[in-house]
């Protein structure tokens, strides 16, 4: 399944090409889907440090079997931001450790752990529908006491959770662009990249727009939204 050509493409991404296939994710998550949730192969394929292999461990594991130590081994050894994403997305995030490992690496030294607490983020806001804003105010000063991060994957990772708060709903978009002002007002040349960058999306009329239709459609009757949904 593999093409080398894919290999000098994804190194141009900034993807690790060592022990690299080069697999593409669509043929991966077809792999996935034929093969069906598998702990213990998960484990064998993340063994393997083949790259596509961990890609596709994280989309065939199954969250209720994952434990905190498996957590903090795979994310030490994860050497791309692919992968690193990956793993947040498809398995991390659907872990009942997800938000105290976010909160935990978020400090580690290593470029890829802090990446995965801050991806993790991401994750939560888009797949955890049910969770109030509290949790996710929470990590709105963790998002600032590490929005200085020079390294370019930490600081991607910081602006993209706080701008997947910040187009969870009205308050929390209000909230998301408070930080922001306090990170530019921090004065870090990578915060001032971080803030600029979550500003410009969250204050925009397609993100306000958004969010503001969705407000509005928050306050009605439950009666009158089912009623929406099966007329249209």
């Amino acid at each position: 399944m593999g093409n080398p050509r894919n290999v000098e493409g994804m190194a141009r991404f900034g993807i690790a090409s060592a022990n690299t296939f080069g697999i593409s994710v669509p043929a991966l998550r077809a792999l996935a889907k034929r093969t069906g949730k598998d702990h213990a192969l998960a484990l064998a394929l993340w063994d393997t440090g083949i790259h596509e292999a961990r890609s596709l461990a994280a989309m065939v594991d199954e969250p209720a079997k994952v434990t905190k130590r498996q957590m903090d081994r795979w994310a030490a050894q994860i050497d791309s931001w692919d992968v690193c994403d990956g793993c947040t997305f498809e398995l991390f995030d659907r872990t009942p450790y997800a938000y105290d490992k976010a909160v935990e690496w978020s400090a580690s030294k290593k470029e890829f752990v802090k990446r995965a607490a801050f991806s993790l983020m991401a994750a939560l806001t888009v797949h955890d529908k049910k969770a109030p804003d509290a949790a996710f105010r929470a990590m709105l000063p963790i998002i600032r006491r590490e929005a200085g991060d020079e390294r370019n994957f930490v600081k991607k990772a910081v602006n993209w959770a706080l701008r997947q708060i910040g187009k969870r709903n009205l308050a929390l978009n209000a909230a998301a662009i408070a930080t922001a002002e306090q990170i530019r007002a921090d004065g870090t040349r990578a915060g001032r990249w971080v803030a600029a960058d979550a500003l410009r999306e969250l204050r925009s009329d397609a993100v306000q727009a958004r969010l503001a239709a969705k407000h509005v459609g928050s306050r009605r009757p439950p009666a009158a939204r089912a009623g929406r949904t099966a007329r249209s």
